[in-house]
């Protein structure tokens, strides 16, 4: 029989109704949600009274004093104090990403771990999805690749979620609005400094928020990068330039509020084939990831065009399986708190670039973060 999870749920909000509390339902045969934790008690409670949660807290420090086995933490902001608080406790920790905000930070949050004993593992679903499983074996099989380009084309995303059956959200009080601020901005300038706004504001909300996904699709096929040559960074654009040993990885990551139609392509391209990884919006449920695939016979005319479709399951749900598994087997999950830091440590790099205009080496080692102190 499988062994079912008591989990406390920290977070309420958007990706917490969409995604998580709807899969850990489905897989109500490997968890049992104890407990859930906003900080609006009125959002806690409307949610445990669509899922039927037993008990809401709007304290985390609370929550942990309960009999549960794991922590989901699905809050905004740095999440090391209530995983590195969740581990003392003896709680399993399954953590949204950006893992924390700093390369600092997340080794106070493995050690946490390591000395309790506990999992901790960092939710990035693009890794978990078949059809990313099925380009990295079509990468690893390019013959002499050129090129690596990965484009993201972010959009509304409240046209996404408008479809879904959501419970009415309360206003936050305003003295934990203030709080959460005030962490935030220790969290960024134990980062990276004492940068200019822009930076800060580029730093949490384009590189943690938004491109720390595709940092972390792309070193789960190709490792780490040997160096980072290029970034230009402007309002609403971002590029970077990596390269993995001979292969050029140019990344562009564009703001395009005007179009609800989200993409995000992983491409790499050989002289005898083009393969592409094409995710739609993190908000649709079981909205399917394809690959397609362009390849020929030299010196025909002949080519051919492949799309597949790998999978309908829900990458989000297969991460939850992974975490159960993690828990309960002892499995290390693909998204451990080692595979995290290296995306924590390249985002601090950018930065880094951005202020010396030089390239860097080895970007994302964990032994030579790149602070900016």
């Amino acid at each position: 029989m499988t062994r079912r999870l008591k989990v406390g749920v920290v977070g309420a909000g958007l990706i917490a109704q969409v995604m998580h509390l709807n899969y850990l339902r489905e897989l109500s045969d490997r968890y049992e949600i104890a407990a859930l934790c906003d900080i609006s008690a009125e959002n806690a409670k409307n949610n445990a009274e669509r899922y039927s949660i037993p008990k809401t807290f709007s304290d985390w420090r609370e929550m942990l004093q309960e009999p549960i086995d794991a922590v989901l933490i699905l809050t905004s902001g740095s999440h090391a104090p209530i995983a590195i608080a969740a581990a003392k406790a003896g709680k399993h920790v399954l953590v949204e990403k950006p893992m924390c905000f700093s390369v600092e930070e997340g080794l106070e949050m493995q050690a946490a771990a390591e000395e309790a004993g506990t999992a901790l593992m960092v939710a990035y679903p693009k890794r978990y999805d078949p059809a990313y499983e099925r380009f990295r074996d079509l990468a690893a099989d390019t013959v002499d690749p050129r090129l690596l380009r990965v484009t993201t084309f972010e959009s509304p995303f409240l046209p996404y979620v408008q479809h879904y059956s959501l419970a009415p959200v309360s206003p936050i009080p305003a003295e934990a609005i203030a709080l959460w601020k005030t962490q935030t901005q220790e969290s960024i300038t134990r980062a990276i400094g004492d940068a200019d706004p822009f930076l800060r504001e580029s730093y949490h909300a384009v590189l943690l928020d938004t491109l720390v996904h595709e940092l972390n699709t792309i070193r789960g096929v190709f490792g780490e990068p040997t160096s980072l040559d290029y970034v230009d960074l402007t309002a609403g654009s971002l590029t970077v330039v990596l390269k993995f040993g001979d292969l050029t990885a140019a990344i562009h990551w564009l703001d395009l509020p005007g179009i609800t139609r989200y993409e995000m392509e992983f491409a790499i391209y050989g002289p005898e084939s083009r393969t592409t990884l094409s995710f739609p919006s993190p908000f649709l449920r079981s909205a399917p990831a394809t690959v397609e695939i362009i390849d020929g016979e030299v010196g025909t005319a002949k080519s051919r065009h492949i799309s597949e479709t790998v999978s309908y399951e829900s990458s989000f749900k297969l991460e939850l399986q992974a975490f159960h598994d993690c828990v309960v087997k002892g499995t290390e999950p693909l998204t451990n708190a080692q595979d995290a830091l290296h995306d924590l440590a390249l985002c601090q790099s950018i930065i880094r670039y951005i202020q010396q205009g030089e390239p860097i080496a080895h970007p994302s080692s964990i032994d030579a973060p790149a602070f900016v102190n």
